[in-house]
């Protein structure tokens, strides 16, 4: 039961509820079906960030689950209204989207950018920023293109892209600092700095640069490797003789946006949770979340980030 008395988890649970934890809930269905109950439409006006990785707009089918081409826009489109009118006049909504090709062709797709576009004007969505997540890690792609015939580029980035219905969506960037480079540690440790005009005219002042501020600014480029193969998640699976979500995304990237975009205590919604990492992440930082999963294993297997619930 959670005992915060700014709880959002008032009145009757929907009975999709698989499990709960002290500050969330994982629902399971479809996403536009669990988002039409009753209880969730209470929600409305009051999420500060919907967080999420949906199927990718790809063109050939996964295991997981995803629909192609016109089909993909149409889908993915419906759903801007709704998140819209779940969020807060200051929340955000950071959607991951993949990229696409064409089949058979060493040619990218513009689906991805279509689907972003169609979403964004349908939703009223203004766009804050793109964020750019490099896998250093990812295995060469698309295989016959990189790998066999040597023509390109092995895909490396996925983007995560940045919206609100505001100009000015609750954000702090000084949740998410960086440790500053060992260059300017020394260079804050002499107080000691090379000020004055650059050649591009921006005039920096050795007091305004040599001031400690905790840390560096992150950049909207994020380098996380994506190799985690014994991590509390993986061990339940096996243990459980679970199959682990294919498509998992590390939890520093979760931890990112709720730390940038979202206070302790705010409400956090993802819709395609997958294996979780949304939720398990949000309740480390004790956020309120709601997660929505369809496949009934990919829950089971997510309650391996829950060690209280199992």
């Amino acid at each position: 039961m959670i005992s915060s008395i700014r709880s959002p988890f008032q009145g009757r649970p929907p009975k999709a509820v698989a499990y709960r934890t002290r500050y969330g809930r994982m629902l399971q269905g479809k996403a536009e079906d669990i988002l039409s109950l009753p209880s969730l439409r209470a929600l409305c006006g009051r999420i500060n960030l919907i967080f999420t990785s949906p199927p990718f707009p790809l063109n050939t089918k996964k295991r997981y689950g995803n629909l192609t081409g016109d089909e993909y826009i149409e889908w993915f489109t419906n759903f801007a209204p709704i998140f819209r009118e779940l969020l807060t006049n200051d929340g955000s909504l950071v959607i991951e989207l993949g990229n696409a090709w064409e089949p058979g062709r060493p040619i990218m797709s513009t689906l991805a950018l279509r689907a972003l576009l169609s979403f964004q004007e349908k939703g009223e969505l203004k766009l804050c920023q793109e964020i750019i997540w490099h896998n250093p890690a990812r295995l060469p792609s698309p295989a016959q293109w990189v790998t066999i015939d040597r023509i390109r580029l092995k895909d490396s980035f996925t983007r995560f892209w940045w919206m609100s219905p505001s100009d000015r969506p609750q954000a702090d960037n000084r949740q998410v600092l960086k440790n500053y480079s060992l260059h300017m540690q020394k260079l804050l440790a002499k107080q000691s700095f090379n000020s004055g005009r650059r050649p591009s005219q921006h005039y920096i002042s050795e007091k305004a640069f040599l001031v400690d501020n905790g840390g560096a600014i992150s950049p909207n480029v994020l380098c996380i490797p994506n190799t985690r193969s014994t991590d509390l998640y993986q061990k339940f699976c096996r243990a459980q003789n679970l199959r682990p979500h294919p498509a998992r995304m590390p939890p520093e990237l979760a931890d990112f946006f709720i730390k940038f975009l979202t206070k302790k205590e705010d409400l956090v919604l993802d819709p395609f949770a997958g294996s979780n990492t949304t939720g398990a992440t949000a309740e480390t930082l004790k956020r309120f979340w709601i997660s929505i999963e369809l496949d009934d294993k990919y829950i089971q297997s997510s309650k391996g980030r829950f060690p209280e619930i199992h």
